[in-house]
């Protein structure tokens, strides 16, 4: 069974950058289309970025912009730069694969955005 594993998430102030990376166990990571989720206090997960194994991307339109989503295949990691963060941006971000295997939910990393 795939595993995912989130890191990078931290206390920033409005307008700072992070770079958030998730790492996948097991095979066949290069042909699945990625995404980065955010769950913000008392709100449902929602999905901000995507990135198919093409390399072709996708946002969310309120990240559009200021998020960027990239992937590197040999080391089964996809990364999420976030720069001009913002309040809005505060929740525990999570990568899964697309449509998203509920069974491979990691524990998130948690972004703080706030001054």
């Amino acid at each position: 069974q795939v595993q995912y594993v989130e890191s990078g998430g931290a206390l920033v102030q409005p307008g700072g950058s992070l770079r958030l990376s998730c790492t996948a166990s097991g095979s066949y990571f290069s042909i699945y289309t990625m995404g980065w989720y955010r769950q913000a206090p008392g709100k449902r997960r929602e999905l901000v970025a995507t990135i198919a194994d093409s390399g072709s991307t996708n946002y969310e339109d309120t990240v559009k912009g200021r998020f960027t989503i990239s992937r590197d295949n040999a080391k089964r990691t996809v990364y999420l730069q976030m720069n001009s963060l913002k309040a809005d941006d505060t929740g525990v971000y999570y990568c899964n694969r697309l449509p998203p295997n509920g069974a491979s939910w990691g524990q998130g990393t948690q972004v703080t955005v706030s001054a």
